[in-house]
C-alpha cells in the first residue's frame, strides 16, 4: 500500500492536489513552518455540512466481550475465565444491561447514558463476509469496501467523497489523524494526514517531494511569493493558514468534557477542534491498535478492559465536547474481524469472524442493538468457532452515507454489492 507519488510540477503553480493528494504530503510542526507560508493570504471560513468520523480498531476487537450476550448461556460455556458476568444490581464488575439480552463491558460505562438518550446504536454480528483471518487482508478489504477483491486501488471513504462532488471544496474536507493516509482515503478525491494539530509543518511522504523540500522549499518561492499565491497554488497556502488560525495550543474542550491523555483521546479532541473551526471538514478518520489479544485478554479487568476504557472515555468526551454540534455528526466504529467465540488456552481469543459496530450521533436512532443475532450454540457458529455474520458492514456504512451524508449512488462507493435501502437496519433517521 505505497503512497501515490505527487504529480509533476509546472512552473510555480503547484496545485492543491500536488501537495495533498493521497498522503503525498502531510501537515505537521507549526514551529518549523516557513515564514512565507505564515505570510499567506487569510482564508475564508467554510460552512460545514454533515460530518462523518470513522474509527478503526486495528487488530480485531473482541465484540463478544464488548457487547456481551449475557442472556445466552453458551457465552459462559465457551468463555469460562474471561466472560463478563451477568448484570447485577449495584455491581460495577459486571455487564451493563442494555436491553435484557445484551450488555456493555463495564469499562464502557461512559457510553451507557448515550445509549439511554438514543444517541448510540449498536450493530452486532456485523462485519466483512470474506472469511480471511489475515489482519492485512481483512483490513484491506474493509477499507477498500470490496471484500475478496484485492485489485481495488481506492478506498470506500474516498469514493464516497467523489460521489458527492463539491466545487471549491475545503482542503480539509477529508482528514486522517495520523502520519499517513489510511487505505480508506486513497483515491482521486483530495485528503490530508495530520499527525498532530499542535505542531505541523510541510512534511513530504515521497522521495520526489523529499528531494524538493530538502533542496530549499522556501528558496523556490522566496522571490516569487506573489506569483505563487495566484491561481490554484493559493489553495495550498490557504489550507495551511486555516489550520494556523485554529490555534490548537489554546484549545479548551467545552461542556466540562475531559479527554483521556492517550493517543486516541487526544486525536478525538483534535477532531473536535477541526470540526469547530468551520474550515469545511466533512470526513475524519482515526484508528487505534492493540486489539489482537491472543494472550491474557482478560474479562472485567485486563488488556481489553484498558482499551475499552480509553475508547469509552474518548467517545463520551467527544460527544460532550461537541454539544449541539453532534446533531450534524455521526461516528462509526469498525474492526477487521472479531474473535473466536471460545477462549483459547492462554486466557485470550484468536482470529474470528463477525463483530460489533458502534454508531453514535444526532442522526442515529439509538438505544437499540441492531442485527439478527445468530446464537452461540455449536451448530450456529461460523466454521464451528466464530460468531456468524448476519449484517454486512457495507449495509451499515451505506445507510450512514446515504441518509446522513447525502450519497445517492452507493454502487459507486461499494461496487459489486447490492446496497438496497430496503435492507437497511433503520439506524439512521431518514
Amino acid at each position: 500500500m505505497s503512497h501515490e507519488c505527487c504529480e509533476g510540477v509546472r512552473g510555480l503553480r503547484f496545485s492543491r492536489r500536488y501537495f495533498l493528494k493521497q498522503g503525498g504530503i502531510a501537515l505537521v510542526g507549526m514551529s518549523a513552518m516557513p515564514a512565507f507560508l505564515q505570510r499567506a493570504a487569510a482564508a475564508t471560513a467554510m460552512p460545514n455540512k454533515k460530518q462523518l468520523v470513522v474509527l478503526f480498531q486495528r487488530g480485531a476487537a473482541d465484540g463478544l466481550n464488548i457487547v456481551v450476550p449475557f442472556s445466552e448461556q453458551n457465552y459462559y460455556r465457551l468463555r469460562p475465565t474471561i466472560a463478563i458476568p451477568q448484570p447485577r444490581r449495584g455491581g460495577a464488575d459486571a455487564a451493563i444491561d442494555l436491553d435484557g439480552y445484551f450488555g456493555l463491558h463495564p469499562s464502557l460505562a461512559g457510553l451507557e447514558p448515550l445509549f439511554r438518550k438514543d444517541q448510540l446504536a449498536i450493530v452486532h454480528a456485523a462485519g466483512s463476509p470474506d472469511p480471511t483471518r489475515s489482519h492485512f487482508e481483512a483490513q484491506d478489504f474493509m477499507e477498500s469496501g470490496t471484500p475478496g477483491v484485492k485489485a481495488t486501488e481506492d478506498g470506500w471513504l474516498n469514493r464516497a467523497m467523489e460521489a458527492v462532488p463539491e466545487e471549491n471544496a475545503s482542503p480539509f474536507r477529508a482528514v486522517a489523524m495520523g502520519p499517513n493516509l489510511p487505505r480508506m482515503l486513497h483515491g482521486s478525491a483530495s485528503a490530508i494526514a495530520l499527525p498532530d494539530l499542535r505542531q505541523f509543518k510541510v512534511m513530504p511522504q515521497s522521495p520526489a517531494m523529499a528531494a524538493t523540500v530538502q533542496g530549499g522549499f522556501e528558496a523556490m518561492y522566496a522571490q516569487t511569493v506573489d506569483h505563487a499565491l495566484h491561481g490554484t497554488g493559493t489553495e495550498t497556502f490557504e489550507a495551511i493558514d486555516m489550520l494556523r488560525k485554529v490555534d490548537p495550543g489554546k484549545y479548551t474542550p467545552e461542556h466540562g468534557a475531559q479527554f483521556p491523555t492517550n493517543r486516541l483521546g487526544q486525536s478525538l479532541q483534535q477532531i473536535g477542534q477541526l470540526l469547530k473551526a468551520n474550515i469545511g471538514v466533512e470526513v475524519l478518520f482515526v484508528d487505534c491498535g492493540g486489539w489482537d489479544n491472543h494472550v491474557n485478554e482478560g474479562g472485567v479487568q485486563g488488556q481489553l478492559s484498558n482499551l475499552l476504557k480509553d475508547l469509552g472515555q474518548g467517545l463520551a468526551a467527544f460527544h460532550q465536547d461537541m454539544g449541539d454540534r453532534m446533531q450534524d455528526i455521526v461516528v462509526v466504529t469498525m474492526s477487521e474481524f472479531g474473535r473466536t467465540a471460545k477462549e483459547n488456552g492462554n486466557r485470550g481469543t484468536d482470529h474470528g469472524h463477525a463483530n460489533c459496530m458502534f454508531v453514535m450521533g444526532g442522526d442515529v436512532k439509538g438505544g437499540r442493538v441492531y442485527g439478527a443475532w445468530p446464537g452461540l450454540a455449536d451448530h450456529q457458529l461460523n466454521e464451528g468457532r466464530d460468531l456468524a455474520l448476519t449484517t454486512d458492514f457495507r449495509l451499515v456504512l451505506g445507510e450512514i452515507l446515504s441518509k446522513h451524508n447525502g450519497v445517492l449512488d452507493l454502487n459507486a462507493v461499494f461496487p459489486g454489492f447490492e446496497n438496497n435501502p430496503r435492507r437497511f437496519a433503520g439506524l439512521i433517521k431518514g
